[in-house]
């Protein structure tokens, strides 16, 4: 592709979609030139969303020895989530992408429809180890834009002491109706039930999904019966007192500073937390997030994908596709999902990870039932879908609008 036809496709409504913001882990803010043109052509760029690993790091050393295996050096930037995606867009105006780009999954239909990465095809990078279910984040109009690097995704963390005092065993927990009734039953014993994050941004509509699709709705319809009986399960926790009114503002960081308190049943929350878990003492357990009639909820897939962005000279591609190659390789997986807080996107790894360590393993099965965002080919409409649907969470919450009512309104917005 010319650099000029690549440049008129990079369009207004590409630098308006990116405003798909961030899930998942909350890093410190990075920055960086955005210059990605190394040393000349012994120098490959990468850009990554870790700027909490400096150069000492497990994580820069990978890079590293994953550039002296291809024979080149690698010049590191790292930017915060949420400017990365717009450093990307302006760069590939600029002629001036980097190599290698590792990306929250959200954002990588985005750029694919913006034309600045390649496909698996062009690179012929090898996913055919990878999870369908989360390579599907990186695919749009057939075709794949990179592999994931690993995913997080949420479940329901519980606090065994509440539970027993409540006279509650986690196993009768099976869908909704016996959730709540394990809720009644906390509140009964005077403690709190589940708190989760439901703030107006994306965070707010990563947290409502598994209740969404949970229940058998579909973002291409936010105004179904099912959607509106997701909507109606959270009011109704609100009005019985089961969850507290602060989910309205809740991030997924100060939710989980309630539940740490000790005095909650449960909280909604993610693999990234697992640390803290240990760090606040708690003696706590894992479930999926069950659907509405049993089984496990599909959760939205956190985490990034490893893509090579389109550059002018396409003799870099065989290079970018070997560090990446590197990067993502059985070994190394292990390695960085571990450092990473992820669960790795292959079952070989997946199996090594549980073996390793056994906390992971509810994780793992919260990631097999995950789905991205972005999935559905629904790609650069999500964003706008998200937003309707963070407010109408909103606003049937605050108690504004009946959730049948807020839903309609999200529908029409989106029409």
């Amino acid at each position: 592709m010319s650099h000029f036809s690549r440049q008129r496709r990079l369009t207004a409504a590409a630098l308006t979609a990116l405003a798909v913001a961030v899930s998942a882990t909350a890093c410190s803010s990075g920055s960086g030139s955005t210059d990605a043109r190394g040393g000349g052509s012994g120098t490959y760029t990468i850009w990554d969303p870790y700027p909490q690993f400096d150069k000492g790091s497990a994580w820069v050393k990978l890079l590293d020895r994953c550039g002296t295996e291809a024979g080149v050096k690698i010049k590191r930037t790292a930017f915060d989530t949420s400017d990365l995606g717009n450093k990307t867009l302006l760069a590939a105006q600029q002629g001036n992408s980097p190599d290698v780009l590792i990306v929250d999954n959200p954002v990588v239909s985005t750029l694919a429809e913006a034309g600045v990465l390649t496909t698996t095809d062009d690179t012929k990078l090898d996913t055919s180890k990878v999870d369908p279910n989360l390579l599907a984040a990186g695919r749009s109009g057939g075709k794949t834009y990179g592999t994931p690097i690993g995913a997080n995704t949420l479940a329901l963390y519980y606090n065994k002491k509440v539970l027993k005092e409540a006279g509650v065993d986690i196993a009768s927990v099976k869908d909704w109706t016996s959730l709540t009734a394990a809720l009644a039953k906390v509140k009964k014993a005077g403690k709190k039930g589940v708190t989760f994050s439901a703030i107006g941004t994306e965070e707010g509509s990563f947290q409502f999904l598994p209740w969404f699709w949970g229940a058998g709705a579909k973002l291409t319809r936010l105004d179904s019966a099912q959607a509106v009986s997701a909507l109606s399960l959270w009011t109704d926790w609100l009005k019985q007192g089961y969850a507290p009114n602060s989910v309205l503002n809740n991030t997924q960081t100060t939710s989980w500073q309630e539940f740490a308190g000790g005095d909650y049943a449960f909280a909604e929350n993610g693999t990234w937390q697992l640390a803290n878990a240990r760090k606040a003492g708690l003696d706590y357990g894992v479930l999926p997030i069950p659907a509405a009639t049993g089984g496990n909820a599909a959760a939205p897939t956190g985490g990034e994908f490893v893509t090579i962005p389109v550059q002018d000279d396409t003799a870099r591609y065989t290079t970018s596709q070997k560090v990446t190659a590197c990067l993502t390789s059985a070994d190394n997986l292990y390695d960085t999902d571990t450092t990473l807080s992820y669960v790795a996107p292959t079952s070989e790894v997946q199996n090594k990870q549980v073996a390793a360590n056994v906390e992971l393993k509810p994780w793992i099965e919260a990631v097999k039932s995950a789905k991205g965002r972005t999935s559905d080919n629904l790609g650069t409409k999500y964003p706008k879908i998200s937003e309707q649907m963070w407010k109408a969470v909103q606003s049937a919450l605050s108690g504004s609008n009946s959730p049948k009512n807020a839903l309609t309104s999200a529908q029409n917005a989106v029409k």
